[in-house]
């Protein structure tokens, strides 16, 4: 496949000049909107990077970790890392103290950049990782602190940026942070790059242009907002709005504000969406929710979105009048909730990716009529599928370097010739892809959140009081989430902990234990099923737990 001509630098800087003055970032705050365009993005980039590089000596391969949420500046700290030849590795604010003390440990940032939400956090955790040797601050200066602000950086904004090989590593995205090998998957700007390249095919198709706005909802740690909500979108001159609050009123009032036009989003909100819209259609008059239910048959057969629009004008305007559409991804679409908005005129492109492949592989926008589909996999892939346990396998420019200081995990996944064992089962019909189920242990949460229970074993091992653990997803039956994953754990409690006490007593001990060391673990990954059993695990013969017979054993 060829990769666009531009080495990145340039390609950075052509951007920069041709969207000069449209907004390229904002999000509303206390005093207003705060809003960067292309030029004032580069701008604070540029000052960033001439402080990294001349003031703090950084070089070329040394990395910067961002603990932030997203917001206007995330982006401009990122683009001075790339100008100054660092490595970003963004992380997860939400996971805890312990779980980033062991991502840092292992990828070793020199520069760690926090908003002013995240100080105190920073502080300690550069108490503990020798590598830190300065935290910069995100936000305008603090009174009560001694950190450096971005904002008070010399006003100096050339260098002779640093070019580096398509080949080297751009980001590090950590999927797991509690073992004692965190798995940080290398993004490399071919891998990026090659996404870019990818989304020129079909990005008219899917999203009205020239002028769009876009809102963004995920986390900028999340590698589907970084290459595809960031990286993309402001390849195509879009503005990117942030919201601060992921409250539905506050999210609608952005979306009227600011018009805007797409999103990206998981599942979960879009099923969020739904259950507001439909309580206040139960609110409603009769008269009301009869005629919606009448031309929501009636949009059955209308193959234009202009016209359901019209149809469901009132829902729209809530919507700002302007949105036409989003692309789901990181966990299984309800085909329901797929429907119930196409039907309404909101199209819903159904998206599949993982993080090892930067992260997109396809996009459903050519079969609008089979939303089970994800589509076919984006030009630069080459897709297959394992005859023997029916295994997705990619092969293609936009696949991870491998996993960061951990070539064995890398070589499990990656074969010699390129290709990457998703651990998806699938099937592909006449060019589309239709993701069936998993093979590997990873646990997906309503909100396309991933749970590996490796990590969630690694902290529970650590009980002297439990002689095996299992950790497995296991299906919610009841409720909202019902047919979602949850976290849960089965416990065999060591003989010195039954000894002497009746089973509801040993059941209470355990359960303490679980919640007692779960605390170290970020709140979705907590168990909320807990197992206790007397009788030893189901093993193969070269003692890995049978997964399914224990998942039986939960369900009974």
């Amino acid at each position: 496949m060829k990769l666009r001509k531009h080495n990145v630098l340039s390609y950075l800087e052509d951007k920069t000049d041709l969207y000069a003055d449209k907004v390229a970032v904002g999000m509303k705050t206390a005093l207003g909107w705060e809003e960067f365009t292309y030029s004032g993005l580069g701008m604070m980039s540029r000052k960033i990077a001439h402080y990294l590089m001349n003031e703090l000596d950084v070089q070329k391969g040394e990395r910067l970790a961002i603990l932030a949420e997203s917001k206007p500046e995330y982006g401009a700290c990122v683009f001075a890392s790339v100008l100054s030849g660092m490595v970003t590795v963004p992380l997860d604010i939400k996971l805890t103290e312990y779980e980033l003390e062991s991502i840092l440990t292992d990828c070793e940032p020199t520069v760690l950049m926090a908003s002013r939400a995240y100080i105190e956090k920073a502080k300690k955790l550069q108490e503990k990782i020798t590598s830190i040797k300065t935290i910069i601050l995100m936000d305008e200066p603090v009174y009560n602190t001694d950190l450096t602000s971005i904002y008070v950086l010399p006003d100096k904004y050339s260098c002779k940026w640093r070019h580096r090989s398509s080949k080297s590593t751009a980001l590090i995205i950590y999927t797991s942070g509690t073992t004692g090998s965190p798995k940080g998957v290398e993004i490399s700007f071919q891998n990026m790059l090659a996404q870019l390249d990818s989304f020129d095919d079909f990005i008219d198709q899917i999203i009205p242009r020239p002028q769009v706005r876009v809102l963004s909802i995920l986390p900028m740690n999340h590698l589907f907002e970084m290459t595809i909500g960031f990286s993309t979108f402001l390849s195509y001159g879009f503005s990117v709005y942030y919201a601060k609050s992921l409250k539905p009123k506050d999210i609608l009032s952005i979306m009227r504000e600011k018009q805007i036009e797409f999103m990206l989003v998981v599942p979960a909100f879009l099923k969020l969406l739904k259950a507001g819209i439909e309580n206040d259609l139960s609110n409603a008059p009769l008269h009301v929710q009869a005629m919606f239910n009448f031309l929501y048959h009636a949009a059955k057969f209308t193959p234009f979105y202009c016209i359901k629009k019209l149809l469901f004008k009132p829902i729209h305007d809530k919507f700002g009048g302007h949105f036409a559409g989003c692309i789901a991804g990181g966990a299984p679409l309800d085909i329901e909730v797929a429907r119930f908005f196409e039907r309404i005129g909101i199209r819903v492109f159904q998206g599949y990716g993982l993080t090892e492949t930067s992260p997109v592989v396809s996009v459903n926008y050519d079969r609008r009529h089979d939303i089970s589909s994800v589509g076919r996999p984006l030009k630069s892939y080459e897709a297959k599928i394992d005859p023997e346990t029916g295994e997705l396998l990619l092969k293609g420019p936009s696949v991870m370097k491998g996993y960061h200081n951990q070539p064995e995990m890398t070589a499990e996944v990656l074969t010699e010739d390129g290709w990457l064992h998703t651990g998806d089962i699938a099937t592909i019909k006449k060019g589309h892809l239709y993701i069936t189920g998993r093979i590997k242990n990873m646990i997906v949460l309503s909100g396309g959140k991933k749970v590996f229970p490796e990590e969630v074993e690694a902290v529970l091992e650590k009980s002297p009081l439990f002689a095996e653990i299992c950790v497995l997803g296991v299906k919610r039956t009841f409720g909202a989430k019902d047919g979602t994953e949850e976290v849960a754990v089965v416990v065999v409690p060591k003989d010195s902990v039954m000894a002497g006490k009746d089973w509801k007593e040993v059941e209470q001990i355990v359960r303490d234990e679980v919640k007692k060391l779960s605390v170290r673990l970020t709140a979705y990954k907590r168990p909320v099923n807990v197992t206790v059993t007397k009788e030893p695990l189901p093993r193969t013969t070269t003692r890995k737990v049978k997964r399914k017979e224990v998942k039986e054993l939960v369900k009974a």
